[in-house]
């Protein structure tokens, strides 16, 4: 399980749009489709990843909290699923539908949304404020699978009740998420 850390896409970057299908409904979804009116999530997950497994229980209440809120989510998975065939579409709506994912999960089949967005791991999370400009990107929480440390999302909860108030966490309190490496077709 070697740990990648996010490269930190440059603060203040304008959300990359996209359109990609939901493997849950098959519709081709946009950035504009998934944004909320205050903020909005775009996170970078996979199906085999120890990493996001250890989250992803986490993900689901932190969508529920805020969705409400006015906050936008959508997962992305940009695999190359001819190496990892978990992570298929089929398996990302098996998966989806198992853990009751609030939020669209989309298939990167090409890979530019992730090379556009300098996605490295899974998880990577990047949140952009009301005008699409990068707000957060970095760690969910310190929790690492066998740390022992609560999953419990505080850095992104800071992010998004920042944002709610248009604010932000200054950079120098924004760590990096470390997971497994994308998974790049060669």
């Amino acid at each position: 399980m070697a740990a990648t850390p996010s490269t930190m896409l440059p603060l203040g970057t304008i959300a990359p749009r996209f359109k990609l299908p939901d493997t849950v409904s098959g519709k081709e979804l946009s950035y504009d489709d998934i944004k909320g009116k205050k903020a909005t999530v775009v996170m970078f997950i996979c199906n085999h990843c120890p990493y996001v497994k250890h989250v992803n229980d986490e993900l689901v209440r932190l969508a529920r909290d805020y969705m409400d809120k006015g906050i936008g989510f959508v997962a992305i998975s940009a695999n190359d699923i001819t190496r990892y065939p978990d992570d298929a579409p089929d398996k990302m709506k098996e998966t989806a539908l198992k853990l009751g994912y609030p939020f669209p999960y989309l298939y990167d089949e090409s890979q530019e949304v992730a090379r556009a967005y300098q996605a490295a791991c899974t998880p990577d999370f990047f949140v952009f404020d009301e005008n699409d400009r990068l707000v957060y990107r970095g760690q969910l929480d310190d929790s690492r699978p066998g740390n022992d440390v609560p999953v419990t999302g505080k850095d992104m909860r800071k992010a998004l009740d920042l944002a709610l108030e248009g604010k932000m966490i200054p950079e120098e309190e924004q760590k990096p998420s470390i997971g497994c490496s994308i998974k790049w077709k060669e």
